[in-house]
């Protein structure tokens, strides 16, 4: 049965910043310390970590949301595509990434809910306090 991630992240940037920096590759690349292939417009590749994670952009509102249809290498090969869905909040004078991360089958839940914090929350959170 698929399921639903939910999270969280402060991080030391304006929300404006912290949406740039995913959506940008070489920003992106910058912090997780990988290429990506990621856009804005709708139906853009993204692929990240050496093709360990893949799909397209479905919608995005510049500054405030992401929304992507994204598969992992270890989604069984019946499970359906998942769904992320990332917001930028102001918090302060930094930001906050709210995650929905909807249709993460069970086989991979454990591995994608500890990959935001270790593959992007961390080393974004390191990048940034350079």
């Amino acid at each position: 049965m698929p399921r639903t991630i939910i999270l969280a992240a402060s991080l030391p940037a304006r929300p404006e910043r912290l949406y740039e920096m995913y959506v940008d590759p070489v920003l992106h690349a910058a912090f997780t310390g990988a290429p990506v292939t990621i856009g804005t417009d709708a139906g853009a590749p993204f692929r990240a970590f050496n093709g360990a994670i893949w799909g397209s952009i479905l919608h995005v509102v510049p500054n405030r949301l992401v929304v992507q249809r994204w598969r992992s290498v270890n989604f069984p090969e019946y499970a359906i595509d998942s769904t992320l869905t990332l917001s930028f909040w102001p918090e302060g004078t930094a930001g906050r990434i709210e995650l929905v991360h909807a249709n993460v089958p069970e086989e991979d839940f454990a591995g994608v809910s500890e990959g935001w914090t270790k593959f992007y929350w961390n080393p974004w959170r390191a990048y940034l306090n350079r």
